[in-house]
């Protein structure tokens, strides 16, 4: 869906400036991101190594979440910072919920700056669940 300006001012203005997911506040470089994702299919044309050389035509878009429902509209739009964005992807809010919350786990395995952190008690892990900004706005 391409946003004309006004559209994306809009978007930008619906949870105060702030992201829909983290809350951080939006700077200049901010994403437009579809909560029920939308998948794009393509049809991938190869040369004879195998090799990527064409997207043939438009994508064909699904949505992801919503059975036989459209995604790709203006009121399936959320603000998003780009790193929330980023880390979102093609995922539902409900998997993106299950990302987050595995990130202690992962820290405590592949991360030695974390562990010796936590160790000296400049970390402090908590299990309460992950709450998205948009699920609290308005709510204060």
């Amino acid at each position: 869906m391409k946003l004309t300006p006004t559209q994306r001012e809009e978007i930008r203005k619906k949870y105060g400036g702030r992201c829909a997911y983290c809350g951080c506040e939006l700077g200049q470089r901010w994403h437009a991101d579809h909560l029920w994702p939308v998948q794009r299919d393509y049809e991938w044309v190869r040369d004879e190594n195998g090799r990527v050389i064409f997207v043939n035509g438009q994508p064909k878009k699904r949505c992801i979440g919503l059975a036989n429902a459209q995604c790709d509209t203006f009121e399936n739009m959320m603000p998003a910072c780009p790193s929330c964005n980023t880390i979102k992807g093609s995922n539902t809010l409900g998997r993106f919920r299950e990302i987050i919350a595995g990130f202690i786990t992962s820290l405590n395995r592949d991360s030695t700056q974390y562990k010796f952190a936590k160790r000296y008690g400049l970390v402090k892990e908590s299990n309460i669940e992950v709450k998205f900004y948009l699920e609290t706005y308005g709510n204060n």
